[in-house]
């Protein structure tokens, strides 16, 4: 099942395209000049991209880059449909990739993108993972100055400690397989999810649930001391940390996933896009890029240890030793789940 949710607002795609045109450094027909669009997020996390990332790739190859912000599927429905592909690169969900793959984003047939060199799962034909990241479940200690959580089971427990739970509003942010776990499930037998029992255990706290719209809502919701626990990502935790939230990380039970970038179908420069995805998970970037996020590198052959990361980029660091269980997202049961789990998880939020 293709998660069609993801293809909406096709006018506002085409509002972007009319706007975020082809600037005298998009290396255009006709030009010399490497030249690679790259469109993502925005804010700290596109400047730690241009930092990491792009610079160096520059300075080895003289490759230009334009930056545009948001990266949203909608416009590469849009690019693709019109012929008129103008983004190389976009940092967006892998969900999409899988769920397109040659149809609105292009196959990776680079030699040098060996995906024996990637973790086991972490890999599709049209992406491979750049970074990794955790969904990860911490408490606010200022609000439980007794007894701590210790264990994902906390989290579903709201007799002994109380208080609002914020996750983000989407079902691939890590609550679905916490709820199975919780309720019993070996991690390794989570998948397939069995839906009606991860919805009938996060029913038991569903009153005490704060959907957040995006990222920066948890972060403040968490420094405004709004909820007493958190799930979320990996580098949103440390930000949220650094903000001013007594965070405390419970290393019982959490998923991994991976950050992705991909290539549009069409993409003007796709040999070009794909030489920056191999320089992208070299260690050297990797590590540069792990450095200013939390994040860990795509392959497993970096050494953790080599990166240099903060204390407290530590102290959130899933993937470092004695850090509890934890679970790979398993990347085609979301792809062929997505779109019917958004409906059912939107019409449950309201009954």
């Amino acid at each position: 099942m293709k998660t069609y949710r993801f293809l909406t607002t096709i006018a506002v795609g085409a509002l972007v395209l009319s706007g975020c045109g082809v600037g005298g450094d998009s290396g255009g027909a006709g030009s010399d000049e490497k030249a690679l669009t790259w469109a993502s997020t925005g804010g700290q996390f596109q400047e730690d991209e241009k930092t990491a990332l792009q610079v160096p790739f520059t300075t080895k190859t003289g490759t230009k880059f334009t930056n545009i912000s948001p990266a949203e599927q909608a416009q590469v429905r849009t690019m693709v449909a019109s012929g008129k592909t103008i983004w190389d690169l976009a940092n967006m969900s892998w969900i999409y990739a899988g769920a397109y793959c040659g149809e609105l984003f292009e196959k990776l047939d680079n030699p040098a993108l060996d995906r024996s060199k990637f973790p086991k799962g972490t890999t599709g034909d049209c992406f491979v993972p750049t970074y990794r990241y955790a969904n990860i479940f911490s408490y606010n200690a200022d609000m439980f100055p007794g007894e701590k959580p210790t264990k994902i089971n906390d989290f579903f427990d709201v007799k002994r400690f109380p208080g609002k739970r914020i996750v983000y509003d989407y079902p691939k942010a890590g609550l679905f397989e916490a709820a199975l776990v919780a309720d019993g499930v070996p991690p390794e037998q989570v998948y397939p999810i069995d839906l009606d029992r991860a919805f009938k255990k996060i029913d038991t706290i569903k009153d005490s649930l704060v959907f957040a719209p995006s990222y920066g809502a948890i972060q403040q919701a968490m420094v405004d001391k709004q909820a007493s626990m958190v799930l979320t990502v990996t580098a949103r935790t440390i930000v949220s940390a650094q903000s001013g939230a007594n965070l405390v990380p419970v290393w019982d039970f959490n998923t991994t996933d991976i950050g992705a970038l991909v290539i549009p179908k069409g993409a003007p420069h796709k040999a070009l896009a794909q030489e920056m995805l191999v320089f992208v998970t070299e260690p050297a970037q990797s590590i540069a890029y792990a450095k200013l996020t939390g994040t860990a590198p795509a392959r497993p052959d970096v050494d953790l240890n080599s990166v240099g990361y903060t204390d407290e980029q530590k102290k959130f660091n899933a993937f470092l030793p004695d850090r509890g269980r934890t679970l790979e997202q398993d990347k085609q049961w979301w792809i062929d789940n997505t779109d019917a789990l958004v409906k059912r998880w939107t019409a449950w939020k309201v009954s």
